[in-house]
């Protein structure tokens, strides 16, 4: 049984996560991956409004117009949206083509499902091999104000798409045999 993942369940978009009597133990390892990475996003947008805050603060009440948290912030905020993207693949809360796909029997979106995934899997996989090759480049790069190489903020691109696309992989299991199970029950597109 699939049981929904938010207030918004009864979408379809794709909400659905595995119960925890169904999770197989890739699920699981899914499962945590997504927590820990639910907390850091959370972590590093506070962390971005502060340091943004601290910034206002230092400029115009201090008045000492220092500029380092501006390119922290931007680095923060880069971190934290690129980690919340295999937080939406874990979900299945990404764009999709809900319209095309409600006009499918279920056995050909079964089908359009899965050849989306992989072509999104494959996507992912590139931009983590790519991502390697632009971290190693950051080697040699260095940042503005802090006068450190590039090579933390450029491994944002890898570390998240190689998050990105194992949930993917774990949301396409799901998906598949949620749908494969529907399709045996003869159940409602």
């Amino acid at each position: 049984r699939i049981e929904p993942a938010g207030d918004n369940a009864g979408g379809a978009s794709g909400h659905a996560v595995a119960s925890e009597a169904m999770r197989t133990p890739l699920e699981k390892i899914a499962f945590q991956v997504n927590w820990v990475l639910e907390r850091a996003c959370a972590a590093l947008v506070a962390a971005m409004i502060l340091i943004i805050w601290f910034g206002v603060f230092e400029r115009y009440v201090m008045r000492t117009g220092g500029t380092w948290t501006e390119e922290l912030s931007r680095y923060t905020m880069i971190w934290g949206v690129l980690l919340a993207v295999p937080c939406a693949a874990y979900y299945r809360e990404h764009i999709g083509l809900e319209i095309v796909l409600r006009m499918l029997s279920l056995r050909h979106r079964k089908n359009l499902i899965l050849a989306l995934d992989i072509v999104t899997i494959a996507f992912f996989l590139f931009m983590t091999y790519y991502g390697i090759l632009l971290s190693k480049d950051g080697a040699t790069a260095y940042a503005t104000i802090f006068s450190m190489t590039m090579v933390i903020p450029f491994a944002s691109v890898p570390v998240s798409s190689a998050f990105t696309a194992f949930q993917f992989f774990v949301a396409m299991l799901r998906m598949q045999r949620e749908l494969k199970t529907q399709i045996a029950s003869g159940g409602a597109a």
